[in-house]
């Protein structure tokens, strides 16, 4: 993999502006739905949120200036990085048996977040090595489906399904772009089909009552569907343009859980309606055909396949939340990109933001 030499003005130039602005305009829309939430203040949560978004932003043009051949050669010390930084927070244990974040210097860390890009770099990197004779062979496929397991079963033992499921799927996806034939993704469905009591048989009490709450929402409103419920209610009542600023009586009233983070979408849908829904689905759309549309414009299969990666990442961090609120999926504990507030995802998702930029500035086709 040969890359040329970018200068600093061809680099400034080579930047994909327009997902950065499109980035920065939804971390402005959720630093003011917080503002919002924290009953207009911008303490506890939106002047912090405006300040990871700086940070993030600034990862991206950082990460502009990094020679994307240096990405492939550390995919895998990245990837093992990731691997020891799960384990080690499964040996250290977390309060009330969840170990999901490391607490250092005042700052808290969630390791899975990463950890989806250290996998979706290790997989490109796999399959940017091998022969495409060969990925007709189901052996092909073996290392990635170890690769994609541990951190899976890993992350699954926290417990964080919502995430683990969130890097399974991203990795199928990677898988099949790259050239998984169609009897084999058809096979690991029925396989994951045949799995599901097996599965269910492993589920935590709480995991159990959230799919029968998804199954069932009316059966416990004021227990384990109370989350649902308050939402739909919030949805429903901000109609077409919503109640406005400051305005939403769920969640001014606190009758709306986790308003900050999983359920900030719900909150906007009270304040500014189906139309400020749509509105913040159109930017993400946007975001994902970009990197999409970038992945197409890249020079080496490693390249390709890691902006598919971060295309399917984002579509997922979206989708499952969008889908969670609206009760079309049960609670996972999601958070919306860029909107929600939590530090460790959306600096996960400025990084694969800046992994494509390098993308994009460094790997590009000989003839343009």
């Amino acid at each position: 993999m040969k890359s040329e030499t970018v200068g600093i003005l061809q680099t400034i130039l080579r930047i994909p502006w327009h997902l950065l602005f499109v980035a920065g305009v939804l971390v402005v829309i959720g630093a003011m739905a917080l503002y919002s939430a924290s009953e207009g203040s911008w303490a506890p949560w939106a002047g912090r949120h405006a300040i990871r978004g700086a940070i993030g932003a600034s990862m991206v043009l950082i990460l502009a200036f990094i020679n994307f051949r240096l990405l492939r050669i550390w995919a895998y010390p990245i990837y093992m990085a990731s691997i020891v930084m799960l384990v080690a927070l499964l040996a250290v244990g977390g309060d009330g048996g969840v170990a999901r974040w490391i607490t250092f210097g005042g700052f808290t860390f969630q390791p899975s977040e990463p950890t989806k890009i250290a996998v979706l770099l290790a997989l490109a990197r796999y399959f940017d090595s091998q022969p495409l004779e060969r990925m007709r062979s189901v052996l092909t496929y073996l290392p990635p489906l170890v690769m994609t397991g541990v951190p899976f079963m890993l992350i699954v033992e926290q417990p964080d399904l919502g995430t683990a499921l969130a890097l399974a799927l991203g990795s199928v996806a990677i898988l099949f772009v790259a050239g998984l034939p169609w009897r084999y993704l058809l096979a690991s469905i029925v396989l994951g089909v045949s799995a599901v009591p097996v599965l269910w048989s492993q589920l935590h009490d709480y995991q159990k009552a959230r799919v029968m709450t998804f199954l069932n929402p009316g059966a416990d409103q004021l227990g384990a569907g109370y989350q649902i419920t308050q939402s739909k209610i919030a949805l429903g009542s901000g109609g077409m343009f919503g109640k406005g600023f400051l305005m939403g009586s769920q969640s001014q009233l606190n009758y709306l859980p986790e308003k900050q983070t999983d359920f900030v979408f719900t909150m906007i849908g009270e304040e500014f309606g189906l139309v400020g829904n749509m509105s913040i689905l159109g930017l993400y759309l946007l975001m994902i055909g970009g990197v999409l549309t970038i992945s197409m414009r890249v020079k080496s299969r490693f390249a390709q396949l890691t902006c598919v990666g971060v295309g399917v990442m984002l579509f997922l961090y979206v989708f499952v939340n969008v889908a969670m609120v609206t009760g079309l999926l049960p609670v996972v504990g999601a958070p919306l990109p860029l909107i929600s507030y939590g530090g460790t995802a959306m600096l996960t998702v400025f990084l694969g933001l800046g992994i494509v930029t390098s993308a994009v500035v460094h790997d590009r086709p000989d003839v343009e």
